[in-house]
């Protein structure tokens, strides 16, 4: 199996733009689960509801990869499943080296989607002698003086870094300089990379903020809508017509007795 140092995906030279890419790993979880139901062929509506997204937006999406289904079939499950592995790299061995080793870092390194997916944690590092040569997730921790050493043996040219924001760019720029050209950041920071580099970001206070302000938002149209009712009963009691006189029901004293307040017709 080809190693991730030596061969990259060709997305960028074939020019598919990176929202594009952005969705391939959500169709590619979509038809996963298809393929472990035995499911042949699925079609354009169906996987992009499976996907969250329109089914125009999926179809222009496959057009980038050469991939047009079979009017009245659909698209083969099978197929789509390896060529979209194919255009992100995933058919190869992609060792990741995963600096900080805390309990994100643990969680990451105990993480079974890596090697479903084509990514080999090759090593664990830490800052902490006291962690040195202690196994997580199998894998003995390494010290971050290694770091290079580390990284050159192994071909590594992911890295992941799951350390305090503090040292967080100290990290980076070791890990650039040792030859890594991809990184996923879990440190709450801006990293500032070198062109050729490509950093991704995943910040889990951010998302949490981000569902609060839409909580927020949600509680407050709630709260408007109910104050616009009430409003609405209010006026509606104001600005509505008295009642007919003797209307309202009730009986008065005739000479033969009681008689209805409003004689039928």
């Amino acid at each position: 199996m080809a190693t991730g140092r030596t061969h990259r995906p060709a997305t960028r030279s074939r020019g598919i733009p990176e929202a594009t890419v952005a969705r391939l790993p959500l169709y590619l979880r979509a038809l996963t689960a298809l393929s472990e139901r035995s499911v042949p062929t699925v079609s354009s509506e169906e996987l992009a509801a499976a996907a969250g997204v329109n089914s125009a937006k999926l179809r222009k999406d496959f057009s980038y990869l050469g991939s047009y289904g079979t009017r009245g079939v659909g698209y083969d499950v099978e197929y789509l499943v390896y060529q979209i592995s194919r255009e992100l790299g995933l058919t190869q061995d992609w060792p990741v080296v995963i600096v900080g080793i805390g309990n994100l870092g643990a969680a990451l390194a105990g993480y079974g989607g890596f090697a479903s997916r084509g990514f080999r944690v090759a090593a664990l590092i830490d800052a902490d002698p006291a962690m040195t040569g202690k196994p997580v997730a199998g894998i003995p921790v390494q010290h971050s003086d290694d770091l290079e050493k580390i990284i050159e043996e192994d071909g590594v040219s992911i890295g992941v870094i799951a350390t305090p924001a503090g040292v967080a760019q100290q990290v980076c720029d070791r890990l650039v300089a040792a030859g890594v050209t991809s990184i996923l950041n879990f440190a709450p920071t801006v990293l500032s990379v070198p062109d050729g580099v490509d950093v991704r970001k995943v910040d889990l206070s951010i998302e949490l903020q981000i569902l609060a302000f839409h909580e927020q938002r949600k509680a407050g149209e709630e709260s408007n809508a109910e104050a616009d009712a009430a409003v609405e009963a209010e006026t509606a009691a104001a600005t509505a017509p008295p009642a007919p006189r003797g209307a309202t029901g009730g009986s008065r004293k005739g000479p033969d007795g009681d008689v209805p307040a409003v004689m039928p017709a």
